[in-house]
């Protein structure tokens, strides 16, 4: 993992408390609690910049969601809730994955991090690395789309 650095020229480092330089100030100022009993849906449609967005904002915006309902009041996510999400938010792309030696590595990994929590950054790193080696991303890339 990336040990929580913005990839930015001054590689700006995420310290406890302090907001990702990637987010805005409107989105840090309520508390995470207050969003987490409010339905994804409800937060993605109460976002005024996703109103005409794309179908790629609207996914990333439902991930950094889901992790904010998900994180502490540090903003982090304990290694025990990043595991607990893959396996009820992100199923169907480790389905089968579970016995191949780069989920296990990838697993391995997450659990020889120093540090105890996961960063925004380094979540979405970790579903990326375990998307790239999915089969279901292979089923997407090869299905061939009917009309």
């Amino acid at each position: 993992m990336c040990g929580c650095t913005v990839s930015t020229k001054d590689q700006k480092s995420c310290s406890k408390g302090e907001a990702h330089p990637s987010v805005s100030p409107a989105t840090t100022s309520l508390p995470p609690t207050m969003l987490k009993s409010i339905p994804i849906s409800k937060q993605l449609s109460s976002v005024k910049a996703l109103g005409k967005g794309s179908d790629l904002e609207k996914a990333f915006a439902t991930t950094a969601l889901i992790y904010n309902n998900s994180s502490d009041p540090d903003g982090k996510l304990s290694k025990s809730v990043a595991k607990n999400l893959l396996k009820t938010q992100f199923v169907n792309f480790i389905q089968g994955q579970e016995n191949k030696p780069k989920y296990k590595e990838i697993l391995s990994e997450l659990e020889e991090q120093t540090e105890s929590k996961l960063c925004f950054e380094d979540f979405m790193i970790l579903l990326l690395s375990i998307t790239l080696m999915s089969d279901l991303l292979q089923e997407i890339w090869t299905s061939k789309i009917t009309k």
